[in-house]
């Protein structure tokens, strides 16, 4: 049964009280003030009764769950419909008692007062609140604020910071000339957002909060117009940061603010059934992606981790960050390579995995091109093979393969290598009918191990340049985040042999990318500059996230389609592994690319100076 507080009592008596009073003031206007002894005696024997009636019509809609310090347009509503349902249960309490000369007329009148009264008390006890807010916001030690988005977006700011220690909302920007002028919550609207930077000056102010969503049109114009302008650009927290987070912190502008990208819907009932008590396996787990997938699998309940690579230094700060992150996950922490085909299978079946989410792999593209080809095909797809077997006879549930969009349409051996482990686990697949195999695709994520990004960032920290192959070059980019938990998502749903591709948004420029960075930097573009330095060997202008004749079939999420691929050769496995073992220690690099094109047809390198 749910408990009453103190604050609940304090409600229902403040009501009661406007309620007698609204029945009184209702006998006392139907009777123009001059009420007859016999009315009063009516009115005295029924103020019980419409006390007791309009109480339970307000407990029918739940009004006194409602604080009025926080009173919104929707509780109004909900009281309108509690004195609504009190108005008629008061009326017919008091119709069964057949008072002779009672003036039906002050059923009306007094609910009408009732609303009133109601209504109006709980607006004052806000506005009351919110003065005494406004006294505190305006208190020294507060820094000015200027919030830029629409009326809608900054009202919900204002909303949201009406609980921040630090800052004072100094006035609004908007994108319309027209709202210049108007106020929303008492804050004015100082002029448009194509004069920020004249109204910041004006106000001496250099802070603004970017009011507009991730993903909305205004919020990028207004990051790009701006950003690297003198002024210091903060955003909400994300849905997610709020977790941790005491108050609303605001943060500063970041790349993936930039790049617009929507925050992502996951079906986390399903995700917290499929990890949780579970043993889970990460491989590549001291990598950009690896790492994340095992921070998702712990936050979704994975009742054992094993994270698993190569390298002893990633997997010794990936302890280190777990271990303070989940302090009560059951983690164990192994080195090993998913090339030594004995020693993975004795670990996977030692530790019998639930779900087996394999990142490992070799993904710099130049660097894969000439004497490392061979070490690609190693890694990315006997690696793969083995992990795979492994996982279907530990009796895994589900193996997960993090591919790539440079698998389509591949012009280099790495993307070639990895459509190659994509065939191999659709083989695999059909040797294990008990174990779901599951590869999905995407593209560049910020900030990962290798990408553009920490080498802008370490370009510009220098005063540059900006080194960019071409000026035409575009990628898909994604929030390691949002990666890690759509190919969650991807292996919650997918069907064995299945190929899914993630929602890449729109691609972006390189250089636009560069660009973007200089101005987060607070450094104006003319003192970083960008450097052309051409196309490497195996690169090109765009990626692909389909092959030619490929469609996709939609899946109930937004972000994801399942890609119909031509049917992966049923010997594939069996001769990937024959030919890579047999190549010996250092094959010509034309001899692994002619031999993956005959694997892959729609290979196509690409050298340097095509």
């Amino acid at each position: 049964m749910r408990r009453w507080h103190l604050g609940s009592f304090k409600t229902l008596l403040a009501d009661a009280l406007l309620i007698v009073l609204a029945w009184w003031l209702a006998f006392w206007l139907r009777f123009n003030f001059d009420v007859a002894e016999a009315d009063v005696r009516l009115a005295w024997l029924t103020t019980p009764l419409a006390v007791l009636g309009m109480l339970a019509g307000l407990s029918l809609a739940r009004v006194h769950r409602h604080a009025w310090r926080y009173v919104s347009l929707a509780d109004l509503r909900r009281l309108a419909a509690g004195v609504a349902a009190g108005a008629v249960l008061t009326t017919a309490l008091v119709m069964i008692g057949r008072l002779e000369g009672f003036a039906r007329s002050v059923f009306p009148i007094s609910a009408l007062l009732a609303l009133v009264l109601l209504a109006g008390a709980r607006a004052a006890w806000r506005s009351l609140g919110e003065g005494r807010l406004a006294g505190q916001q305006a208190a020294p030690g507060r820094q000015p604020l200027l919030v830029a988005g629409t009326l809608q977006e900054a009202d919900q700011a204002l909303r949201t910071l009406k609980g921040a220690a630090h800052w004072q909302v100094a006035g609004i920007v908007s994108p319309r000339p027209e709202d210049a002028g108007r106020t929303v919550q008492g804050v004015p609207v100082l002029g448009t957002t194509a004069v920020l930077d004249q109204i910041a000056h004006v106000q001496q102010i250099g802070t603004v909060l970017v009011a507009s969503p991730a993903g909305s049109g205004l919020r990028r114009e207004l990051l790009m117009r701006w950003s690297g302008a003198g002024l210091a650009l903060l955003t909400l927290p994300a849905a997610d940061e709020w977790l941790a987070a005491e108050g609303p912190n605001l943060r500063k502008v970041e790349l993936a603010d930039l790049l617009g990208r929507e925050p992502v819907q996951l079906d986390e009932q399903g995700l917290h059934q499929l990890f949780a008590g579970q043993t889970v396996l990460v491989t590549g787990a001291g990598g950009s992606i690896g790492a994340e997938l095992c921070r998702q699998a712990a936050r979704f309940g994975a009742g054992r981790l094993v994270c698993l690579d190569v390298s002893e230094f990633a997997i010794y700060q990936l302890e280190q960050e777990l271990a303070a992150a989940f302090p009560a996950l059951q983690a164990e922490y192994l080195t090993a390579n998913v090339r030594e085909s004995a020693r993975i299978e004795a670990l996977m079946q030692a530790c019998r995995p639930a779900v087996v989410l394999h990142a490992a792999a070799y993904k710099h593209v130049p660097l894969m091109e000439g004497a490392n080809a061979i070490e690609a095909l190693r890694t990315n797809v006997l690696g793969t093979l083995h992990v795979a077997r492994a996982a279907g006879r530990a009796g895994a549930a589900r193996f997960v393969l993090v591919s790539t969009d440079k698998a389509v349409n591949p012009t280099n051996v790495m993307g070639a290598s990895k459509r190659l482990a994509e065939q191999v686990v659709q083989a695999v697949a059909a040797a294990f009918g008990d174990t779901q195999f599951v590869s999905v695709r995407f593209g560049n994520v910020l900030g990962s191990s290798g990408s553009v990004v920490p080498l802008f960032t370490a370009q510009i920290a220098q005063g540059g340049p900006v080194t960019v192959t071409h000026p035409d070059i575009v990628r898909y980019f994604m929030t390691i985040p949002e990666a890690a938990q759509l190919v969650l998502q991807a292996g919650l749903m997918g069907r064995s042999g299945q190929i899914y591709v993630l929602d890449m948004g729109e691609p972006v420029k390189i250089a636009e990318l560069a660009r973007m960075m200089i101005r987060l930097s607070g450094k104006p573009e003319s003192e970083v500059p960008i450097v052309f330095t051409g196309l490497r060997p195996g690169e090109k202008l765009y990626e692909e996230l389909l092959a030619d004749g490929e469609t996709t079939d939609a899946t109930p999420h937004p972000k994801l389609r399942v890609a119909r691929t031509t049917g992966a050769p049923e010997d594939g496995a069996a001769v990937a592994q024959a030919w890579i073992e047999a190549a010996g220690a250092a094959p010509d690099a034309a001899a692994v690319r002619a031999w993956l094109q005959s694997r892959v047809p729609e290979y196509r390198p690409r050298s340097a100076d095509s």
